[in-house]
């Protein structure tokens, strides 16, 4: 299921590399659910890496936010590139992150 489609609206929130939110689960029941999202997303040169780790690490001006009439969950970031420069990146986390049965998981 749709990790922010099935959230309390307003509930997910990003602290550092912790995205943090109230998940509905099976029965409609709400439960406080985190994910660690340094342990899924990686940097490679400069771009978010879905199965790396660490991305925190070289990066600044982190925020997630809703987008657009999709309503789509973005991560975004400047990533530090192999040159020691910095790039703009965002990734759709809906691509790899789900809401399974109240808690957050990376497939």
């Amino acid at each position: 299921m749709s990790f922010h489609e099935s959230a309390v609206p307003g509930s997910i929130r990003l602290e550092g590399p912790c995205l943090h939110a109230l998940l509905r689960d099976e029965q409609g029941g709400e439960r406080p659910a985190m994910v660690d999202l340094d342990q899924f997303i990686g940097n490679n040169d400069g771009h978010f890496q879905w199965g790396g780790n660490n991305f925190f690490e070289t990066a600044r001006g982190v925020y997630f936010d809703i987008e657009g009439g999709a309503n789509v969950p973005v991560l975004r970031a400047e990533l530090r590139d192999e040159q020691g420069g910095w790039r703009t990146a965002d990734v759709n986390l809906a691509e790899r992150l789900f809401n399974i049965n109240g808690r957050f998981e990376f497939q």
